[in-house]
């Protein structure tokens, strides 16, 4: 049987200025205890942990001035092992910063490496919004070239490598609306969640999963592609606890946001997938809700994208061959 014809691999990313180092008393501050009104430090120069170091303070990578940061940890952990993690206290945020005024840009960060960090709790990268129901984010889906404009407004270029997130409750690795090419490789996916261990958001696209172990205990399936489009899902190995692996669908209408993108030339092949169980989910599907959600109505009103079609619409999707044991 011939192998399918895949997608070419993204462009090149587009060259980053490496940040400077940090100096000793920025490293301090990031190692010292939280303390009321400062729990987090917002990091715009490069670090190098040692492998005996352990950060209890929120990273926070913002707008441009965060662009070439590398967090290289050798080992050192982040964040709190074994504490619940509320959803809004993120272990480790990348994220873009708003418009200073009326008709400006948003101020997104490139070119950021994450490497050989065990991480605590949850890691979000997004840039109009958290997530697709985001107030901002929703305002601009309901005008035609909203997917170009989520697109620019959020982080790219973001390497995550030999790193392990260990969820207690959120999401692990949450990839927000319009976010693009972050790879995550030869990284682990940990601890429980009552979600899934990776959520591709609306309207993201280009991100490169290759080579990780997800063996987070999730309360759904293991990677949401949620009208995001031209990923790569390959060579990684699940343990699925009897829920589902991939699911390629577009959230209809939820929280009033259209929903422009389908999820679409998406290759998820060259994984392996343990414990479906006798009667468990399928490893992968594409197209897996077309509409079936009550909330789909509520983007009504508009001609185009979710507003009019509540399908996934995905096309152009390789999703074999795969392995199941």
């Amino acid at each position: 049987m011939p192998m399918p014809t895949l997608p070419p691999d993204p462009p090149a990313l587009v060259a980053t200025v490496a940040a400077p180092p940090c100096d000793a008393a920025t490293r301090a501050r990031l190692l010292a205890p939280p303390e009321a009104g400062e729990d987090a430090v917002a990091l715009t120069c490069s670090l190098r942990l040692a492998p005996g170091d352990r950060v209890l303070k929120r990273i926070v990578l913002e707008g441009r001035a965060a662009s070439g940061v590398t967090l290289d940890c050798a080992g050192a952990a982040i964040g709190h092992p074994g504490a619940p993690a509320r959803l809004d206290a993120i272990t480790l945020a990348i994220r873009s910063r708003p418009p200073s005024r009326p008709g400006a840009q948003w101020e997104r960060p490139s070119g950021i490496t994450i490497r050989d960090c065990a991480v605590f709790g949850h890691v979000r990268i997004w840039g109009m919004g958290v997530n697709g129901q985001a107030p901002a984010l929703r305002d601009s889906s309901h005008s035609l070239g909203h997917t170009e404009r989520a697109q620019a407004a959020a982080p790219t270029g973001i390497a995550i490598s030999g790193t392990t997130i260990t969820a207690s409750g959120p999401i692990p690795l949450y990839i927000g609306p319009g976010v693009t090419r972050v790879t995550l490789t030869g990284s682990r996916l940990a601890g429980r969640t009552v979600g899934t261990a990776l959520y591709l958001d609306a309207e993201s696209a280009e991100n490169r999963i290759e080579d990780n172990d997800v063996v987070a205990e999730t309360g759904r399936e293991a990677i949401a592609v949620d009208g995001s489009a031209r990923n790569r899902i390959v060579g990684n190995r699940f343990a699925l606890n009897g829920q589902g692996g991939v699911r390629l669908y577009r959230n209809c209408g939820e929280g009033g946001t259209v929903r422009h993108q389908t999820p679409s030339d998406n290759v998820v092949t060259g994984n392996v997938f343990r414990g479906v169980g006798l009667f468990g989910a399928d490893a992968v599907v594409a197209n897996s809700r077309n509409g079936w959600r009550l909330y789909c109505g509520e983007d009504a009103g508009y001609p185009f994208g979710s507003s009019i079609d509540n399908s996934d619409g995905g096309t152009g999707n390789v999703v074999a061959p795969n392995r199941v044991e």
